[in-house]
């Protein structure tokens, strides 16, 4: 089968479910902003990074351990009971230890009168750390319809049940005081609904699950586990790494920004201005969960550095298309978050470009993978790392949360870099360098010019971006078209 097609098919079934999934759940962000005060979001902002950390430490590289030994295996269903058994004793342990000690936690992450949120936290992470691997196993064996169906149901479930209680128990309760959603509503809890949301809908996910779990019989293979662990170890310093590069700005803020500069209102800002690139992740998203089982399935073939090459090249146009279209019409987004947050919008187009060579840092990173080379993948993430916590000690007391942005953007050009020039060494690809440029410069221009379009009126503004973006689309259209006509009328092999 034309891999580009099976590439570009499964992107859009997994792109389906991660747009519609992302996108809805992404109305939580305006719908957070007009529930609660910069302030209080900013409490649901600080408590997400740290479980975006966990859940990195919880999985340990397990789940690329299992695309990678499950795909060659003789035996694939040996590698999921093994894998399953793994993350299900140390997820266990997880939360077991959490809840023991969840008024020191609380205390130690300044949240010293609401242990609860640690131990419905924990569960949470517990969960998710586990089914991570049936869905792992879904997206193995080209299941991505049973996979984005579960995912959808996910968050359809999380944010009914955030409407539930943020918005209708209350509503009914200010009509009726003695109603029976007194049972499972107190107004005390306030934000800490949103965390029993998340975690009714990861105990739904789980039961869906099910089948899946126990589909096969339950095997525990020792030293194949110990192999995976070695595989996989390299990939926990590049996930918490990276966790380092996404959220620790996240945790920092409220340490570095000075009290009489309110943290936690800049927290609340940052976050929710931040998740405005929803779009930007949701495409890298849907291009990750197709494209790691994509590569790995393919062995190895002669035509495969052309192939990466020519993948990259429209992952880059597609993902400057984005860029493009929500900077310029960067307005559209003021209508539907709170004035409250308008503030922070400034960081967007840097968070937006950030992500987009972050996904061109994924993208790059297939070489040390197939190479079984995965410690350069930690030596890259940890050097970001380091470049991501250097530049936010020195931004954050200055600038605040822009400097957090700053930082962000500077950490994955940097790797973008970085991977791009060792991987060259060790898995030579000929990306069409030349091109990408002249992509990257054409977006730049856009968005320059478009800084010219933001004193006119409104529809003529709208009109002038409108025509701006149709100006790189045409210009992909001339340069491109005759290679897009023949990938997808050519049949290529592995």
């Amino acid at each position: 089968m034309n891999p580009f097609k099976k590439l570009a098919g499964d992107t859009a079934i997994y792109g389906m479910s991660s747009i519609v999934g992302r996108f809805l759940n992404w109305w939580l962000v305006p719908y957070y902003s007009f529930i609660f005060i910069p302030e209080v979001y900013g409490v649901v902002t600080n408590l997400y990074s740290y479980v975006a950390f966990f859940l990195v430490l919880l999985l340990y590289g397990m789940e690329t351990s299992f695309f990678r030994f499950a795909s060659k295996s003789k035996n694939p269903e040996n590698v999921y009971s093994t894998s399953l058994i793994s993350v299900f004793s140390t997820s266990a342990m997880f939360v077991l230890l959490a809840a023991a000690f969840s008024k020191e936690i609380a205390s130690f992450i300044n949240y010293p009168e609401h242990s609860e949120y640690v131990v419905w936290l924990a569960i949470i992470l517990g969960i998710d750390a586990f089914t991570a691997i049936p869905f792992a196993r879904l997206r193995l064996n080209n299941r991505p319809v049973k996979f984005a169906a579960v995912k959808v149901i996910n968050i359809a479930f999380n944010i009914g049940f955030n409407l539930f209680f943020l918005s209708v128990c209350p509503k009914i309760l200010q009509g009726n005081p003695d109603s029976i959603v007194r049972i499972v509503y107190s107004p005390e809890i306030g934000v800490g609904y949103v965390f029993i949301a998340n975690l009714l809908a990861s105990i739904i996910t789980f039961i869906l699950l099910l089948p899946e779990i126990f589909k096969v019989s339950l095997k525990f293979e020792k030293e194949l586990l110990a192999q995976m662990l070695s595989y996989g170890f390299p990939i926990l310093i590049v996930g918490l790494a990276g966790m380092v590069n996404q959220n620790i700005d996240k945790i920092l803020i409220p340490f570095l920004v000075p009290e009489d500069q309110n943290p936690m209102f800049q927290l609340g800002v940052y976050g929710a201005n931040y998740k405005l690139a929803v779009l930007m992740n949701m495409f890298i998203q849907a291009f990750r969960y197709a494209f790691e089982p994509f590569f790995f399935s393919r062995g190895e073939s002669k035509d495969d550095p052309q192939v990466y090459a020519t993948v990259m090249k429209y992952f880059v146009i597609f993902g400057l298309f984005i860029f493009i279209g929500m900077v310029l019409f960067i307005d559209v987004i003021t209508l539907v978050i709170s004035s409250g947050y308008h503030e922070g919008l400034k960081v967007v187009p840097l968070i937006l470009m950030a992500n987009l060579f972050f996904g061109i840092y994924f993208a790059l990173s297939l070489w040390y993978k197939l190479k079984d080379m995965t410690r350069y993948g930690a030596y890259m993430a940890l050097t970001g790392a380091a470049i991501t916590l250097a530049l936010n000690f020195l931004l954050i007391p200055v600038f605040g949360y822009m400097g957090s942005a700053i930082a962000v953007f500077i950490c994955y050009l940097a790797m973008m870099i970085m991977s791009y020039f060792i991987g060259q060494k060790y898995y030579p690809i000929p990306y069409d360098l030349k091109r990408i440029a002249t992509y990257f410069l054409i977006a730049v221009a856009i968005y320059g010019l478009s800084w010219f379009s933001a004193s006119l009126p409104t529809v003529l503004k709208f009109s002038v971006n409108t025509l701006l973006l149709f100006a790189f689309v045409y210009a992909v259209y001339k340069l491109e078209k005759k290679q897009l006509k023949r990938l997808f009328n050519r049949n290529l092999t592995k």
